[in-house]
């Protein structure tokens, strides 16, 4: 197996080479609608392709800056077009022209597009008019079947009127040629009958005429795919499935258009010559109203009901799957009469009873000292609460056992050590040290 592989080296190594080289090929659709620009070195392909396009090729004022394809899309007629940059092409032999310009003859060759074929008018490609002519004969067969244009750049430089009577016989002649090959889209735009129909100026530098260009090549492709559709074996199968139906009338009654009563006064008022009265707008009903933030849209006016008085009544409201207006008393007034008088006669009676109840005015003086002593009390106890509760969380909290509530005495230790048979004359007699006041002593 080695031996084999090894054998087949060379082999591996040229497809290697390929694929290499296919992957950095551009991605090109061959069913997308196409449109192709090919033409001598330096003639301004580049220079089309960036104004069509958002590509971003490179321009430079030497031959063969171009060294592979190039695709760009944009958009016409709302549809997806793609446009290809090739290398320029030299007038010699296919055996004498390099990769590079294979690449052009290749796309020529396999891809179905519109060509566009410039010409520098100018000659500052570093090509006479005669050498561009040559060549647009030399690769005519690779224009078969295709939509042709011949697109004369740099009219700026130089136009037309200022050629020669034989570079002028050059032009006209790509031109007619251009149009013979592709009689079928130029029949189907122009009509056949437009001299110089596939001959178009243009200024890649000005932009003058590149959108006509464009706008000429897109109609031409896509009436030259739709000739070709027409023209195929399925077109028989799809005209066997389509009918075309022509309305008939049904009665003999008339039917004219409606015209709204608003568009009809319009017009018997522009008629007459007198000023339509305008509508106002929102945003000036806006500002009369007092502007933005006190406005309120009257989005009533807008209801499309059947009699317009009832735009603005009031609309029922519903909780709970029910109407609020069915809960609604029609009583309800001289029910809220009798409970106003029934609660009148209530605080009456309130105030009755406590007529009889003793004031603090008729108390005696023993009983109006309890009642200041009871509620000093009360001012007390309610203060050391809101106090301890206060200081609470920064007080240390001294446990229980620790002389809480005088439990813990000199006597109470006599007596329950002394009840076991411990002496403790040594325990009080350091207890009296420590309780001694630790002020200041006088001599």
């Amino acid at each position: 197996m080695c031996t084999l592989m090894k054998g087949q080296d060379a082999s591996l190594k040229y497809l290697e080479q390929v694929r290499q080289h296919m992957s950095r090929l551009p991605g090109i659709d061959p069913n997308a609608r196409s449109l192709l620009l090919c033409g001598y070195p330096n003639v301004g392909k580049s220079s089309m392709m960036n104004i069509l396009t958002r590509a971003d090729v490179e321009v430079q004022p030497y031959a063969f800056t171009t060294k592979s394809l190039y695709v760009g899309h944009m958009d016409y007629r709302y549809m997806r077009w793609q446009v290809l940059d090739t290398p320029g092409i030299l007038d010699r032999p296919l055996e004498e022209r390099n990769t590079i310009e294979m690449q052009s003859i290749t796309a020529l060759a396999h891809l179905r597009c519109a060509v566009l074929y410039l010409v520098d008018i100018s000659e500052q490609c570093g090509y006479s008019l005669a050498q561009q002519a040559a060549l647009f004969h030399s690769i005519k067969p690779l224009f078969a079947n295709k939509p042709l244009l011949v697109l004369v750049n740099k009219t700026d430089v130089r136009p037309l009127e200022a050629l020669s009577p034989e570079e002028t016989a050059l032009l006209q002649g790509m031109g007619d040629e251009a149009r013979r090959i592709s009689s079928g889209g130029a029949a189907a735009v122009d009509g056949g009958d437009a001299e110089g129909s596939a001959l178009l100026t243009m200024s890649t530098l000005t932009e003058e005429g590149v959108m006509a260009a464009k706008q000429a090549a897109c109609d031409r492709l896509l009436n030259f795919r739709v000739e070709l559709k027409v023209a195929g074996k399925r077109i028989a199968d799809v005209l066997n499935r389509m009918h075309v139906a022509l309305p008939k009338h049904r009665d003999a009654s008339l039917r004219p258009p409606v015209i709204p009563a608003s568009v009809a006064a319009a017009r018997a008022a522009a008629a007459a010559g007198q000023a339509a009265a305008k509508r106002k707008l929102e945003v000036q009903l806006q500002e009369e109203g007092g502007g933005a933030g006190v406005y309120s849209a009257d989005l009533r006016k807008h209801y499309d009901l059947k009699d317009p008085a009832w735009r603005y009544d009031i609309m029922p409201e519903v909780l709970d799957g029910h109407n609020i207006a069915d809960f609604i008393d029609p009583d309800i007034d001289a029910k809220l009469a009798e409970l106003e008088r029934e609660e009148a006669q209530l605080e009456a009676q309130h105030q009755e009873q406590m007529s009889g109840v003793m004031d603090t005015d008729e108390l005696t003086e023993e009983q109006a000292a309890d009642l200041a002593a009871i509620r000093a009390r009360k001012k007390q106890i309610v203060a050391g609460h809101r106090i301890r509760k206060a200081s609470a969380s920064n007080r240390p909290v001294m446990p229980a056992k620790h002389g809480a509530g005088g439990k813990l005495q000199a006597s109470r230790l006599r007596a329950q050590l002394g009840g076991m048979g411990i002496d403790t004359a040594a325990a009080e007699a350091r207890l009296r040290e420590r309780s001694q006041s630790r002020g200041r002593k006088r001599s």
